[in-house]
């Protein structure tokens, strides 16, 4: 039941997000178009949902493959193979990642999906049943799903994404939804101002 609730948030982010922009508007085509602008496949940018929720903290990092490896293809070169395999160390590391130093976090679950990823073509095929653009086979993302165990969740003060940034400099921009003690707040970040507090 924990699990349910805590996904609940990330469900419900993109529809609230939706609705305050187009609060005046109440058409029924909104309804068809909410996918066409949540899944826009744009170069440089990402988003990031972040619940904090008692000792419990959940990240979800959505990107464009290029933002992470350069490229979106399969990667069938030495080359390739090894900046995919390079990026999904970086992955593995969320800590670093969004500057959680403080908190004590411990990782507990951890997921990271891209067609990059997958090692066999028919593995690349179920991934992209799951995946938000498997229409349009020249875009590939990189979705990664964190969850942290904190023993000390009210010394996290902030996300710190200069380490993302640094590690992955294609990404310009990430739009951020966060849900923490202090309520929801959405935020973009950029290289410049990389920090959002909880």
């Amino acid at each position: 039941m924990r699990r349910l609730l805590l996904a609940l948030p990330f469900a419900l982010l993109p529809f609230a997000a939706i609705a305050a922009e187009h609060s005046h508007e109440h058409d029924h085509e909104h309804d068809h178009a909410e996918h066409g602008s949540l899944d826009a496949h744009e170069h440089g940018a990402a988003q990031l949902n972040v619940v904090l929720d008692g000792k419990m903290l959940e990240l979800q990092l959505d990107s464009p493959a290029m933002n992470i490896v350069g490229f979106e293809h399969a990667a069938k070169s030495a080359a390739d193979k090894a900046k995919v395999a390079a990026a999904r160390s970086q992955l593995e590391q969320p800590q670093a990642l969004f500057g959680l130093s403080a908190g004590d976090c411990q990782i507990s679950k951890q997921e990271l999906e891209s067609p990059l990823f997958a090692e066999h073509k028919h593995e690349e095929h179920e991934h992209e049943e799951h995946h938000e653009h498997a229409k349009d086979s020249e875009h590939s993302d990189v979705h990664a799903h964190y969850s942290l165990d904190c023993q000390k969740p009210e010394d996290l003060k902030q996300l710190d994404l200069g380490e993302l940034f640094k590690r992955f400099p294609a990404a310009e921009k990430i739009q951020v939804q966060l849900i923490g003690p202090n309520g929801q707040q959405g935020l973009e970040l950029t290289p410049a101002q990389s920090t959002l507090s909880f």
